[in-house]
């Protein structure tokens, strides 16, 4: 029979008053406690950060304050930046890719919970993963919901609420969030014009 962490961790529905887990978010309140108040010490930071999280490199830089609920359910890449102020709530697993820039009072929520009161008297939450690829930049204010991938090279334009997944190359903005851009298109205009430039320069 599975516990209740593994059926959270397997992104399937589970009891968030389970004594394991209950313990498992008091341990990752008093290493959030502890970085928050740390010294301005960016060894002492990092070290904190490795003990927290499920996996970092060394190259990671994130401002206090920063809340989670377990920690171990956070994976980020190489080239980490993170702003402050941001929550990270990983019931599921939250990914994160390499060289991502996210800004302040951002939110990446990786559960939610019944729409029927009963299921939430009952205490059930329902884990969802968020994947956020390589490149990525998140701008302030950004509220990432359960269940969202969003690809590679992609920016996120400041107090967007990102309701579903969107691909990579593109740039979004609203709320709910929608494409504004495609950023390879917009690149080969910018190109376009630098040859037309470039043709009359030669003239």
């Amino acid at each position: 029979m599975k516990t209740e962490r593994e059926k959270m961790t397997n992104a399937e529905p589970f009891l968030t008053n389970d004594p394991q887990l209950m313990e498992d978010k008091k341990n990752a309140r008093i290493l959030c406690s502890r970085f928050n108040d740390s010294p301005e010490d960016e060894s002492v930071r990092k070290s904190i950060l490795k003990e927290l999280l499920g996996s970092c490199t060394e190259n990671i830089a994130v401002k206090p304050p920063f809340h989670c609920d377990y920690g171990y359910n956070i994976f980020v890449g190489d080239d980490f930046f993170m702003n402050f102020d941001c929550v990270f709530l990983d019931a599921a697993p939250i990914r994160i890719g390499t060289n991502c820039m996210i800004g302040p009072k951002t939110c990446i929520y990786a559960i939610g919970h019944p729409l029927d009161a009963e299921g939430r008297r009952k205490k059930i939450g329902i884990p969802k993963p968020v994947n956020i690829g390589d490149n990525v930049w998140i701008g302030g204010g950004v509220t990432i919901l359960p269940g969202v991938t969003i690809g590679n090279n992609t920016v996120v334009a400041a107090a967007s609420v990102v309701t579903k997944s969107f691909p990579e190359d593109v740039v979004v903005a609203g709320n709910p969030a929608r494409i504004i851009k495609h950023l390879k298109e917009s690149n080969k205009s910018d190109n376009a014009i630098r040859n037309e430039e470039a043709k009359v320069s030669d003239a």
